[in-house]
């Protein structure tokens, strides 16, 4: 499934999205963003206090799912509802940093249904307990834990084997691939694994 919020967004992306996951629904304001673009959401969730009027009247009122707890963002709301096995999620990122940190919080809090989040250059991910990637050799490999974490590398420069990960110790930005393919194994759910969007049809292969 793809998600759209109403954040910054590259039609471009959108289309790949939807090429993947032909089913599109949007977080609130994402409805304007997917209207303007010529698509038509298939449900809109959200406290929908961002969305337009016009989006309202566009769409049935069938397709409005209102949440209006707000304890969590749009991304959450949407995410926590869905019941796909994967789901691309374009709009989250770009604009306001505290609305980008919420979506590397979502993607922790909310493990299911599995997220790729894609953004301006890249495509973010929470790394399963064990993933096996087939990279070009040389591809960014970027490890960013939001918790302490551990695991094994395969077919990485930097091998991240017997090293304590955690927000303010260490961080794993930067590596590279030097093989084939690459295996992660993490001993928490708590890696987001960040790399080039280009490679966006081989992780949504790999984890949906």
């Amino acid at each position: 499934m793809t998600l759209l919020g109403g954040g910054d967004l590259n039609p471009a992306d959108l289309a790949e999205s939807l090429s993947l996951a032909p089913k599109l629904v949007a977080a609130d304001s994402g409805a304007d963003a997917a209207l303007s673009l010529g698509y038509r959401p298939c449900a809109v969730v959200g406290d929908l206090d961002s969305i337009s009027d016009h989006a309202r009247v566009s769409l049935p009122d069938g397709a409005f799912i209102h949440v209006a707890e707000q304890e969590s963002t749009d991304f959450h709301k949407a995410l926590s509802r869905i019941d796909a096995p994967g789901v691309l999620a374009l709009g989250f990122t770009g604009g306001r940093s505290d609305h980008e940190l919420a979506a590397w919080h979502t993607l922790m809090a909310q493990r299911a249904p599995r997220a790729i989040v894609l953004g301006g250059a890249d495509l973010v991910f929470l790394c399963p307990a064990d993933l096996t990637l087939r990279l070009p050799i040389g591809t960014r490999v970027s490890l960013f834990p939001l918790a302490p974490v551990s695991g094994t590398s395969q077919g990485l420069e930097w091998p991240i084997d017997g090293l304590d990960f955690a927000p303010g110790r260490r961080i794993g930005t930067s590596n590279r691939s030097v093989a084939a393919s690459v295996r992660l194994t993490m001993d928490a759910a708590a890696m987001l694994v960040i790399l080039p969007k280009a490679h966006l049809r081989i992780v949504s292969a790999a984890l949906f």
